[in-house]
């Protein structure tokens, strides 16, 4: 051991690195994200005014996402997860440029949705096992999820026309948001079901399924209402429970 300097001397402690701000570790997490937009605008041939529009959506999202986690997130790193539900967002922006150019549904519309799909089930795996499970963490996810059913449910009524399940299959989320400003009571937190992330998973697998072009009018159709159907009990379901326990 070295002699120290001068009587009393003490080393001083090692400084730890400090993790970068969450803007820059989400302004970080987006580069992909504006890669496969980016990506999916030359595979659909999409203009300049859907590229751009997507990248503005998928921007606002990255803000958004900073103050909220300003607001409400725990750790001092986004990690794996949310850089992963990030991605999903960015996804689901992505999708807004072939619906722009014109060619809503189709392979290339289910493959970007199908992705996107799969990758939800890696997220919330990545959260527990890294410790940086959040509240923020699951509205995140729940909010990509409302907002993949939407875009998704843009092009359903684009491709087949669906009207009445494509407003209830995209919609219903954000009306039951919505409600939650003459009705506070709906705010109440919801016991975490499994039925519920099921339901879920039929919705967007149904609505991915109906932009296949193999799937004929009458089957996309069954399909469809067959989503609504187990959405619209879910939200039952969940709405009597509320409503069972209202202040």
């Amino acid at each position: 051991m070295r002699d120290a300097p001068f009587p009393g001397w003490h080393r001083p402690p090692r400084q730890t690195r400090r993790a970068p701000s969450l803007a820059v570790q989400v302004g970080v997490a987006a580069v992909p994200g504006l890669a496969a937009i980016w990506a999916t605008s030359v595979l659909t041939a999409g203009t300049g005014t859907g590229l751009s529009g997507a990248v503005l959506v998928f921007l606002l999202v990255c803000m958004a996402v900073v103050l909220a986690m300003r607001d409400g997130y725990p750790h001092g790193r986004i990690g794996g997860c949310n850089r992963v539900t990030l991605l999903r967002m960015a996804l689901v922006a992505a999708l807004l440029v072939p619906l722009n150019a014109g060619y809503a549904g189709g392979w290339i519309v289910a493959g970007i949705a199908a992705a996107a799909l799969i990758l939800d089930g890696v997220d919330g795996h990545l959260a527990r096992r890294s410790g940086l499970d959040s509240r923020f963490g699951a509205r995140f996810d729940i909010e990509a999820d409302a907002a993949m059913a939407l875009v998704l449910a843009l092009h359903v009524l684009a491709y087949r026309a669906m009207i009445p399940e494509a407003l209830i299959l995209g919609l219903t989320r954000y009306a039951f948001v919505l409600a939650q400003g003459p009705w506070p009571w709906l705010r109440a937190d919801l016991p975490p079901r499994r039925w519920r992330k099921v339901v879920c998973v039929l919705q967007l697998s149904a609505l991915i399924a109906v932009q296949v072009p193999l799937v004929g009018p009458d089957s996309a159709a069954a399909v469809a209402r067959l989503a609504a159907g187990a959405l619209i009990l879910s939200f039952w379901v969940d709405l009597r429970w509320l409503w069972r326990r209202r202040p």
